[in-house]
């Protein structure tokens, strides 16, 4: 019983720590279209400007 309770505890207390995934300026390489996002829209998408905080891509930073 004590493992499980350790368990869980030591479980909850990593999930307190997690925080949310910056945000990116992503820039096509064929047409120069930019989009805000946390991960790559695709191939050959490169990262033009980050991290930002926000999902508009205004507030420069990491979040949390």
């Amino acid at each position: 019983m004590r493992l499980i309770a350790l368990t869980l505890t030591t479980l909850a207390s990593l999930v307190a720590l997690a925080a949310p995934a910056p945000w990116y300026i992503w820039q096509s390489p064929s047409d120069r279209t930019t989009v805000c996002a946390q991960t790559s829209p695709g191939d050959g998408w490169t990262q033009a400007r980050g991290p930002f905080k926000d999902s508009l891509c205004r507030q420069l930073g990491q979040p949390g």
